[in-house]
């Protein structure tokens, strides 16, 4: 994926209510397709945005735009996706601790440095200890906004490489907000990583 697209993607899973952007490629190796996957929002007002933020990046590629809520459930689900299942702060010794599952297995991180770096960190180490080998450092993680529930966007790099990988999320809690913009940043990475069974 290249800068450009990882720009594209990230404008638009900044939009409101958007639980995930699938992207497809013509054999050119161009942009085709967009599909939005949102909650909670007017499917015909979204997709208006996200046409015209893809007319900036793709003017040729088409967007569509399906409501989670409306979807049937095995569409939208997929087959082994990493699932977060908690994340705790605890305020006295200023510990995250993040939960997730994979396969029927669970991994649990932990680490300081307050709800945002610590919940991203956490959330890495969660996924080494389900037995992902997690190639990545993280970079950064800041909030758009000094408010709570103002998303939260996580950079991730590579120790052989400095092309970093962005994640995007949005939650009530600082600290799970960091953990979901994580798993966003991995997704790509986790999709094509071999689970240990």
């Amino acid at each position: 994926m290249s800068p450009t697209e990882e720009d594209f993607e990230l404008e638009l899973r900044s939009l409101p209510g958007v639980l995930n952007v699938g992207i497809s490629h013509r054999a050119s190796g161009d942009v085709d397709s967009v599909k939005l996957v949102i909650h909670g929002q007017d499917c015909a007002a979204i997709k208006t945005i996200a046409s015209q933020i893809a007319s900036l990046y793709y003017p040729d590629a088409t967007v569509s735009v399906e409501d989670a809520s409306q979807a049937l459930t095995g569409r939208i689900a997929e087959t082994s996706r990493v699932a977060l299942v908690r994340a705790d702060f605890n305020a006295d010794d200023g510990i995250c601790e993040v939960q997730l599952s994979y396969g029927g297995r669970t991994g649990l991180g932990r680490a300081g440095s307050g709800q945002l770096f610590g919940g991203a960190e956490a959330t890495l180490t969660a996924l080494r200890d389900l037995g992902f080998d997690v190639p990545f450092y993280l970079l950064a993680a800041v909030s758009v906004a000094t408010v709570r529930g103002w998303p939260v966007i996580v950079t991730l790099r590579s120790p052989t490489s400095d092309r970093d990988m962005l994640g995007i999320a949005q939650s009530e809690r600082d600290l799970v907000s960091a953990s979901m913009a994580t798993l966003d940043a991995l997704n790509r990475f986790l999709a094509n990583s071999k689970s240990q069974e």
